[in-house]
């Protein structure tokens, strides 16, 4: 039995796809998160960025990894079902923390969130790996892109700095430049979506978002998740989150202490 908010469908898109929408995964959660985000926009992490670009207007804010930190998040990740959903789409029996994310765009904010994969900049590797973006505002035009498919792609994406557009590490000849899916006719998914819906991504999967040109706050809650088959892997450079001192080494399941299991079936 799947859980009762998504169903086969739902799940073979996800295999297929790389990403799939979920209506309602963070509908009672909504309100504490908006709170957490009030917390993290006040007392940001060491991570924390505005996203500063020459020639871009507004503020794009962003931090990640203070679920520990911030009860509300902390609160909305045990209460909400996500952890089964995880485990349904991924077809995995355990669901491993790995970190969050907040992504709040101001009114106004012209600044693009870059076409990428978050695979490449983290140091976890397999095919169980499961994002959710979840906007805490009413989105259209600033919702989550994502590039069907691109997940099964032979080549990852090469890792870039998003206000620096400089490349995250040297490539190797293993990582493809960054593409231009428009111009390049691929299928580009994008939903609009409520408060506390939620886009389930592969971590391969390129995704992106247009600025926020609206004149409402673009509030975004983001989780990162891993399944059986995830591994540590190591980067030809650092890897974001970087997490130092973690000790893991290559083909080791990341440390509990440190990502605790969400569910384990």
């Amino acid at each position: 039995m799947v859980h009762p908010l998504i169903t086969q469908d739902h799940i073979d898109q996800y295999q297929r796809d790389g990403v799939v929408l979920i209506r309602g995964l963070f509908a009672n959660q909504v309100e504490q998160l908006r709170a957490g985000v009030a917390v993290n926009m006040e007392d940001p992490g060491p991570y924390a960025s505005n996203n500063d670009k020459a020639g871009e207007s507004g503020r794009f804010f962003d931090d990640y990894c203070n679920w520990t930190r911030i009860s509300e998040f902390k609160d909305a990740i045990e209460t909400s079902p996500v952890a089964e959903v995880a485990s349904d789409l991924m077809g995995s029996k355990s669901v491993q923390m790995f970190h969050d994310h907040v992504l709040v765009k101001e009114p106004g904010t012209s600044m693009a969130t870059p076409w990428h994969q978050d695979g490449p900049y983290y140091f976890v590797e397999g095919k169980q790996t499961i994002s959710f973006w979840s906007p805490l505002d009413e989105v259209t035009n600033a919702a989550l892109r994502c590039v069907a498919g691109s997940h099964r792609w032979e080549k990852e994406v090469l890792p870039t700095r998003w206000v620096s557009e400089q490349d995250f590490f040297a490539d190797d000849g293993q990582y493809m430049p960054v593409p231009d899916p428009d111009a390049e006719d691929m299928t580009v998914l994008e939903y609009p979506m409520q408060p506390g819906d939620a886009v389930a991504f592969n971590f391969k999967t390129l995704h992106g978002a247009r600025g926020n040109t609206s004149t409402s706050r673009r509030r975004a809650f983001s989780l990162r998740l891993v399944g059986d088959d995830a591994r540590y892997v190591e980067r030809p450079g650092p890897t974001s989150p970087p997490y130092p001192g973690h000790e893991m080494v290559p083909g080791q399941r990341l440390r509990q202490d440190w990502f605790p299991m969400l569910l384990q079936r």
